[in-house]
């Protein structure tokens, strides 16, 4: 049966009753999937499971790439936060062209699988070059340290980039597919699709809770391959839970590219003509409507004129002449709908920019932040904690605000407000873009502390732990981690609920596209600090192999002043932003 055959099966039909369809879905047989049958609450559990492993695999190798980069492949600690922010920020980038092909030409159920597979073939050359020592190059010593070079250098890469691949069709597929489950004609519909966003945040955090945890400590202890192994079992384990729910889910059918929708209204728009559609129309109801002989011209082209397709959402006037005008092509005609959804895309990209700020104050959790930590006193009684597991700091906050968030929050602000959703999604997202600004600066007093422990003679050279606990640095991870929370849920469920349906998989994956562009960004800020203070000056701020000379706290401040001028960047876009429908904005 193809997508597109409705005539009724005798599943619909048995026991004298027949079964309503889900229009525009399938099953993963490619038969129409049925209400009753497909979607719902069940079929969502099946991707919060797999959410937890998904995650596990991928962070627990992000948030010890930074240490593995500088003990293991003997890279400068600048050079392994680049790289690890470069690695990260492809992943991320790489979740569009997941959305991409869940929109176009796949569904979001075949690109989890195949990307599933292609992050475990990536996790396996690390596993096999982290295990045998002729594939890593020799260990340091305090005469010489030898970086990794030629097959060995590219070896990595290949399991790094194979990994960002895999990495970007899960984010691209898997929330979208989770959501997708739920009827949003319904108010209870809604209401559980919005659950699901803030469970699936908690699923992130405790797959999160995990790695940096058990995993890293196994990593530190027993050896690298022992976590590439265990995010190696988690991704695979996760596919057969995955296929699992098969029969419950309902996948939405391709509808063609959404950035071929998006180049032709583009073209029709920029390439139509002077004349409007009414003029050809007048002229044609001139010939085909005997009646109309007795109009004059300028009223048939009045009354052409009031049936053209008028356009509904305010703004972005110059898109309206891809249907008001006619174009200069026959293959650039456009339809008022496809207008509409590009101009929906277009008013929901200043969001997704302002976000882009937050993601790069989260990049330093995984590169500076580790390193500092590296410099303390990690010790918790008898127990050395590894400083790659500070981030179960934001992970336990998040594990604990997720549902206090949907059970006792938004039930109260429901009450308050009394609307469907409590608190708006913007809302959500200007309170994460906030809590940056104050983590940010908790973030440059704290090293400010630890340099004033660090610069004392004895200490400042030492390769011993400074006698400061690393906690201090655990402040950042809980300011940032709660960020976090708001913005991430909030951005996700706002992308859903606004975009065109044909577009949710790709407006999606914008949500990791801003965190792509966070870590970019924070590599590009990297080098333009270290290049114009190093002009100014003889040392950079960020460079050596000693963190005790860096200019740490200097570099937070220059990024709290830069988040607080995103901030008010997205309070200007988020005043002017008109939301689609009462339901997403309630």
């Amino acid at each position: 049966m193809s997508y597109f055959d409705l005539r009724p099966t005798s599943l619909e039909q048995e026991e004298g009753h027949q079964l309503e369809r889900w229009e525009g879905y399938v099953d993963w047989r490619n038969k129409p999937a049925l209400r009753g049958c497909h979607g719902g609450s069940f079929a969502a559990s099946f991707v919060l499971v797999v959410e937890i492993l998904e995650n596990l695999a991928y962070l627990a190798n992000a948030s010890n790439l930074v240490l593995y980069l500088s003990k293991n492949m003997n890279f400068l600690p600048s050079r392994s936060a680049n790289t690890v922010t470069n690695f990260m920020g492809t992943a991320f980038l790489l979740a569009l062209l997941g959305g991409f092909l869940s929109d176009a030409y796949f569904t979001t159920y075949r690109i989890f699988l195949i990307s599933s597979m292609t992050e475990s073939m990536g996790l396996v050359i690390l596993t096999v070059q982290a295990h045998f020592p002729p594939m890593k190059p020799p260990t340091c010593t305090s005469s010489s340290c030898q970086k990794v070079s030629g097959n060995k250098e590219a070896m990595l890469f290949v399991g790094l980039y194979l990994i960002a691949l895999g990495v970007g069709g899960i984010k691209g597929s898997l929330p979208a597919h989770g959501a997708e489950q739920f009827d949003e004609s319904t108010q209870q519909g809604r209401k559980q699709r919005s659950k699901f966003f803030n469970y699936f945040v908690f699923c992130l955090s405790c797959g999160a809770l995990v790695a940096v945890t058990l995993v890293v400590w196994i990593e530190d202890n027993k050896g690298f391959e022992w976590g590439f192994g265990i995010s190696t079992t988690a991704i695979l384990l996760s596919i057969p839970i995955f296929l699992a729910g098969s029969t419950t889910y309902k996948n939405k059918i391709p509808t063609g590219s959404p950035l071929t929708i998006i180049a032709k209204v583009l073209a029709a728009a920029m390439f139509s003509r002077c004349s409007s559609r009414s003029s050809s129309t007048a002229v044609s109801s001139t010939v085909v409507s005997p009646t109309s002989q007795s109009l004059t011209v300028e009223e048939q082209e009045e009354k052409a004129k009031s049936k053209l397709p008028t356009p509904t959402l305010p703004g972005l006037k110059f898109l309206d002449r891809a249907v008001t005008r006619k174009p200069i092509h026959p293959s650039l005609e456009c339809t008022l709908n496809q207008v509409e959804e590009v101009k929906v895309i277009f008013t929901i990209l200043p969001i997704f920019a302002s976000t882009i700020m937050l993601n790069c104050c989260l990049a330093q959790l995984s590169t500076f932040s580790v390193q500092q930590a590296a410099t303390m006193n990690t010790r918790l009684g008898s127990f050395n904690i590894p400083p790659a597991s500070l981030p179960i700091f934001p992970v336990i906050t998040t594990m604990i605000l997720a549902p206090l968030y949907n059970h006792l929050i938004i039930p109260f602000a429901r009450r308050v407000t009394k609307t469907e959703m409590g608190i708006s999604h913007l809302q959500r997202i200007g309170l994460g873009l906030a809590l940056s600004i104050v983590a940010m600066a908790v973030a440059a007093l704290v090293e400010i502390k630890r340099k004033r422990v660090a610069s004392q003679p004895n200490l400042i050279d030492s390769n011993e732990p400074l006698p400061i606990t690393f906690f201090w640095v655990s402040l950042q991870y809980l300011f940032l981690g709660s960020a976090d929370l708001f913005t991430l849920a909030g951005l996700l469920e706002f992308f859903f609920t606004e975009a065109p349906a044909s577009m949710r998989s790709l407006a999606m994956a914008l949500s990791c596209a801003s965190l792509a562009m966070g870590y970019y960004l924070s590599s590009v800020l990297v080098s333009v600090v270290n290049s114009v203070t190093g002009t100014l000056s003889r040392q950079p701020w960020l460079s050596g192999r000693n963190l005790n000379y860096y200019h740490l706290d200097r570099f937070y401040w220059l990024m709290c002043v830069l988040s607080g001028l995103n901030f008010m960047n997205y309070i200007f876009w988020a005043n002017q932003y008109k939301y689609r429908s009462i339901t997403s904005h309630c």
